[in-house]
């Protein structure tokens, strides 16, 4: 999964990569915190604007995957996924994934000279925020939009941080169903964004409409879609392993102050038995997750079913962790004022953005067979 790139920095140690997880961690304690993420859920395009520049100009979150020849750090997958990690603790409403992860490694994984030099070093500093266009209207097995003499035509579902983009990157079926790739700017005529309502108001999605729009056609390789999801798999894990590590947190917090029946209700034998079995499934979860994702910087031969398990497991845990944690809170967890059901309606969506585990886990058996 690694593009040729050049020269890239020396190898990040593990003590160097907690380092940058604690500078992301400690921004998010002054500037991201849970008022901070409600404001922006209500403000122009339902993102953090100014979180994102900081994280981009003080950090260089955006740069980090980037070589050093396009404007970028050079670094690798390994450390992106520990700010993913840290900024889905926070439910942070940045364009980290939709931008920094599916824009950015479709232009890399395409590996075009020209559109790298063109796209790639706005991106790392955060001057553009990029959009990928992707999924039908029943996901992402088959693009929405149909490409035919270079002119796009269709609706992209499901874009993550549409609303802020400058510039989308769009798969695209053409003749034979060869997927292709495109640049287009996000104020060209005959583009069309409309917000969607969504189940977790941390996270923006939007539908793209071409009509019959112009745009620049990025040479890429056949296989570049299902390059993209294993990477996007194993980049999403990571972020649902932050939230469901911060949704425990929340729990055994609640569960040491809130008294029952003259106790605090964090005593009891039987609370503790399930949060015990929700650390277990955290941890479990945060050990897949990083081996896909190790897999996926090193391009190793396995990348794409440890991506696949590591989409499967990680969804399920999420999910799980925070269905526990809405009934460990009681009557409060299911009230707007608690944070605890913002990281429940997360684990809801991340698990079908990219494809619902089940039917990724049918796909790739009928392809076993």
């Amino acid at each position: 999964m690694n593009v040729d790139s050049g020269t890239l920095s020396p190898a990040i140690s593990p003590e160097e990569r907690e380092a940058l997880a604690e500078s992301v961690r400690d921004l998010l304690r002054r500037r991201g915190d849970s008022a901070a993420v409600r404001s922006a859920m209500a403000s122009p395009g339902r993102i953090d604007a100014s979180l994102w520049q900081t994280l981009c100009t003080e950090i260089g979150v955006a740069a980090l995957p980037i070589p050093e020849a396009h404007g970028g750090a050079g670094a690798s997958w390994l450390e992106t996924a520990a700010v993913l990690e840290e900024l889905g603790a926070a439910l942070s409403p940045v364009p980290a994934f939709g931008s920094a992860v599916l824009a950015t490694s479709a232009v890399m994984l395409a590996a075009d000279d020209d559109a790298s030099s063109r796209l790639l070093g706005d991106l790392a500093a955060g001057e553009r925020i990029a959009a990928l266009c992707w999924a039908g209207e029943r996901g992402c097995d088959r693009p929405g939009v149909h490409a035919d003499a270079g002119l796009l035509s269709g609706t992209a579902h499901y874009v993550v941080d549409a609303e802020s983009a400058d510039v989308f990157l769009v798969l695209a079926s053409g003749p034979g169903e060869h997927v292709t790739l495109h640049e287009v700017a996000a104020d060209s005529p005959g583009v069309t964004v409309s917000p969607m309502p969504v189940l977790d108001p941390t996270r923006a999605l939007a539908s793209v409409r071409f009509d019959e729009v112009a745009s620049t056609v990025i040479p890429a390789p056949a296989d570049l879609a299902a390059r993209l999801r294993t990477l996007a798999w194993a980049l999403l894990s990571a972020e649902q392993v932050g939230g469901a590590q911060r949704a425990l947190d929340l729990t055994v917090e609640y569960t040491k102050s809130r008294k029952q029946f003259g106790r605090i209700i964090g005593s009891f034998q039987a609370l503790k038995h399930r949060m015990a079995d929700m650390y277990v499934l955290v941890e479990t979860a945060r050990s897949i997750s990083r081996a896909a994702v190790a897999a996926v910087a090193a391009d190793a031969p396995d990348a794409a079913e440890l991506a696949l398990a590591a989409h499967v497991y990680c969804s399920d845990a999420y999910r799980s962790i925070t269905g526990e944690a809405i009934q460990l809170h009681g009557g409060i967890g299911i009230t707007w004022e608690h944070d605890i059901g913002l990281y429940f309606k997360r684990a809801q969506s991340t698990s079908q953005l990219l494809g619902a585990p089940h039917s990724a886990v049918a796909h790739a058996a009928a392809g076993l067979r």
